[in-house]
């Protein structure tokens, strides 16, 4: 998909959002959505979305409605710092299937990063146990201010 294109109602978290599938939920305020990857690339990879947005990719978002998703995204990538001790974090973002974007709804990957452990490559893998995703929620969570 291109960077243009209609939003689709159907999109993967668009459906979490509905709650019509299960995500392994860290936060939810009035703004944001935050869950865990189920494809992750690191232990703790974390998803946050925008909960009333419908733009695709950051380009087509509403510049009223980026202030409180980034604030989200720093607000768990605080958590996701403090729950696990990672060395670094990846906060990273894609705009469009060239860029690597594969769920067509504006969100950011929070991905924890640890010296000499190599990340997975983005949507690619195995998917991950859901025990072990709710459990990483949940002491991430903990870590919420």
């Amino acid at each position: 998909m291109s960077l243009d294109g209609t939003y689709d109602e159907s999109n993967i978290f668009a459906r979490i959002l509905r709650g019509e599938m299960p995500a392994a939920k860290v936060f939810e305020d009035e703004h944001v959505f935050a869950f865990m990857d189920v494809f992750p690339q690191s232990k703790g990879h974390t998803l946050v979305i925008p909960k009333r947005s419908r733009a695709r990719n950051l380009l087509e978002e509403e510049p009223q409605n980026l202030s409180h998703l980034i604030l989200g995204v720093q607000r768990i990538a605080r958590a996701v710092r403090a729950a696990l001790q990672p060395d670094g974090i990846v906060v990273t973002q894609f705009n469009g299937a060239p860029a690597g974007q594969t769920i067509f709804h504006l969100h950011f990957h929070i991905i924890p990063r640890w010296e000499g452990v190599p990340v997975g490559r983005h949507a690619s893998g195995q998917m991950a146990d859901p025990k072990e995703l709710a459990a990483l929620a949940e002491q991430i969570a903990a870590k919420i201010s």
